[in-house]
Parts: structure tokens; sequence; C-alpha cells
């Protein structure tokens, strides 16, 4: 009860380490495994909290309601995380135990919505980093022909250069031949 107090005041800690005692006293209490889960989870203590509501709704074997709030409270977990097939299984095991809670209902259809987006957005991507390597292989392949035709214009050079000089060798040589 202290716990609860603590919790409605907004002092998530505090209403932890209440929970906690209670949890000392009794590991198998269920509800104070669910709701050292909801103060984890309002401290954004996500995996703790995970495991609380894993554990609440494996111990929640009589009252459906509650199993079902475990199983929603874990599908906002996954959710938050973009893990959306997870929350997806999470929404559908709460609706198994409450199929009247609407609130699940619309986290279930929000999530099926995001994990399509989702998939749509790793196809762009992934086309995307496909035309990306495409234009990369394209840039490297005319980098690599503008650096062949640019040292084959300085091997003509060279060239030139070299038959120049060939040239004034071989009309020193043929002067120096017409000399002797």
């Amino acid at each position: 009860r202290q716990g609860n107090r603590q919790y409605r005041a907004r002092k998530w800690t505090a209403a932890e380490v209440q929970y906690r005692k209670a949890i000392a006293r009794n590991a198998n209490n269920p509800q104070a495994v669910y709701n050292l889960g909801c103060a984890l989870m309002m401290q954004q203590k996500d995996s703790l909290a995970m495991q609380q509501f894993a554990k609440s709704a494996d111990l929640q074997t009589t009252n459906k309601i509650r199993r079902a709030k475990s199983f929603h409270n874990m599908g906002v977990i996954m959710q938050n995380h973009q893990e959306f097939a997870k929350a997806i299984e999470c929404y559908k095991m709460a609706l198994r135990n409450n199929p009247q809670d609407n609130e699940t209902r619309y986290n279930l259809a929000l999530c099926k919505h995001q994990l399509k987006n989702q998939k749509n957005q790793q196809n762009q991507n992934k086309n995307k980093s496909g035309n990306d390597k495409n234009n990369k292989d394209k840039n490297k392949q005319s980098k690599k022909n503008k650096d062949q035709n640019q040292n084959k214009d300085q091997n003509k050079d060279q060239d030139k250069q070299n038959n120049n000089q060939n040239k004034d060798k071989a009309v020193l040589v043929y002067i120096s031949f017409n000399r002797c």
C-alpha cells in the first residue's frame, strides 16, 4: 500500500523500494511484482520492467485481466524500442486474456502499421544503398578511366618529349658524325 501511495505521488524510486520490500515478504505476490514492473517502467528501466512483467504474467494464473495488463505493458516496452514483431506477439497474448481491451487492440493495429512502414523503409534503404553502391562503382570506374586517360596523356607527352630529345640527340649525333 505504501508503494501504491508513492506511485500515485509519482515517486517512482520510492515506490520501487516499497514494492521490493513487499516482494521480499512474499515473492509469489503477482500484484507486487506487476506494480514493481510499472514503477521500473516509469523510470525507463525497461529490461528490468520486462522481467517483472513476465514474472507477473507467469504468477497470474487465475486473474486473466491482470495477466493481460502484464502482456500489454510488455508490448508497450517492445513498441517503444521499435521491436514491433515482439510487441505484436505481446499484444496478441494480452487480447487472448482480455478480448475486450480496446487500448490493446488499438496498440496492436498501430504496431502492425509501424512494422509495415519499417519494412518498407528497410526495403527503400536497401534499394538506395544498392543504387549508391552502383553509383560508387560507376564513379570508381569513371575515375579509373579518367586516371588511365591522364596516364595515357602523360605517356604521350613523355613520348613526345623523348622523341624530341631523341631527335635532338639524333641531330647531335648526326652533327657529330658530320664533323668527323
